[in-house]
């Protein structure tokens, strides 16, 4: 497996990291068996990161990982490394109502993130969200005395702009910003980027599919199950679907060419940004593990890459990536 380190201060990670947030929540249909047999396949490939939110699943997603890595070989848990978000409230009915970035949140909620996961400390810990109410470096203060603890070992970022991502980097080493990237949501490249780069911070890419959007899967007459998120995400309504995934009809042409399938181009470009760019892939099922892990054997060359973004140019995606209430809450798109 390749290899690539989150920043000038993180660890050497697998050059693709599993996202596992469809395992328990906001999509339909996933299955506790094929999810655990994935993760155990993704740790046998040689995929080190597994991500996870102490929200997703009200907590069964860290359990889940827990589980998997209790029964993996001793070889396979030794080398994995957990990347887990913090900060949003839910409700038992399955409601938000917003983050907690406090310290003394923030250690209450790494407390029960490190008895689901069942490990004496936690690889990259995060605010899923800036709390608007806190200011980033009361709550980044709290995670880097989690790490002079050994509770945490390294500091990440997720959803931050430019300016947030300065003020936390002059708080404590920071090793990642996690936040979406793909094709199709290419918005980090004009400030957010440059801006990691400068600090040397990696970037761990989610939403390199688009949540299937562009993984070549997706059906125009699709009918969504209840309780999947997509039913309620902008690219995926209307005319806006369809203009989406006329889109991935053109990306289909160059994966032909290439003899490779759509989700393995959309996959190979955002490796193609760089080696501080690491994907997570967020399959639920062996079979689309195994489609995600062929991306890192398909080589792009610049002519590649130029036919990639003529077909699905930037800025060419119809809708927003989230439902408006969900926008307000994204510190890096304002």
């Amino acid at each position: 497996m390749q290899t690539r380190t989150l920043g000038s201060t993180g660890p050497q990670v697998s050059a693709l990291g599993l996202g596992c947030m469809g395992m328990s929540a906001l999509y339909a249909g996933a299955d506790r068996a094929e999810s655990l047999a994935t993760i155990h396949a993704a740790l046998e490939a040689g995929v080190t990161l597994l991500d996870t939110g102490d929200f997703y699943g009200m907590g069964h997603n860290e359990l889940l990982i827990g589980e998997a890595l209790r029964t993996a070989p001793a070889a396979h848990r030794e080398r994995a490394l957990t990347s887990v978000k913090f900060g949003a409230l839910r409700d038992a009915d399955g409601g938000w109502s917003g983050y907690d970035g406090r310290p003394a949140a923030v250690r209450n909620f790494a407390a029960y993130s490190l008895q689901r996961l069942g490990t004496d400390h936690i690889d990259v810990y995060r605010i899923a969200r800036v709390d608007p109410d806190v200011p980033i470096e009361e709550t980044v203060g709290a995670i880097a005395e989690l790490v002079e603890k050994g509770y945490v070992r390294h500091i990440g970022l997720s959803e931050v702009g430019a300016d947030t991502i300065r003020r936390a980097a002059a708080t404590a080493p920071i090793a990642d910003l996690q936040i979406e990237y793909s094709l199709i949501s290419r918005g980090i490249e004009r400030e957010i980027l440059p801006t990691t780069r400068e600090l040397g911070i990696a970037v761990t890419a989610y939403g390199v599919l688009s949540r299937g959007l562009i993984s070549g899967h997706f059906g125009r007459d699709r009918q969504l199950a209840p309780g999947d998120f997509r039913a309620f995400s902008p690219r995926f309504q209307g005319e806006n679907l369809q203009r989406n995934l006329d889109l991935v009809d053109a990306l289909r042409k160059i994966a032909e060419q290439k003899g490779a399938s759509v989700a393995q181009i959309a996959i190979a470009w955002v490796l193609s940004r760089g080696e501080d760019v690491v994907p997570l892939v967020g399959a639920r099922r062996r079979d689309r593990l195994a489609e995600a892990l062929g991306a890192l054997e398909v080589t792009l060359d610049a002519a590649d890459l130029a036919a990639i973004e003529g077909a699905v140019p930037a800025d060419a995606a119809v809708g927003d990536r989230y439902p408006a209430a969900q926008m307000a809450h994204l510190d890096s798109e304002r």
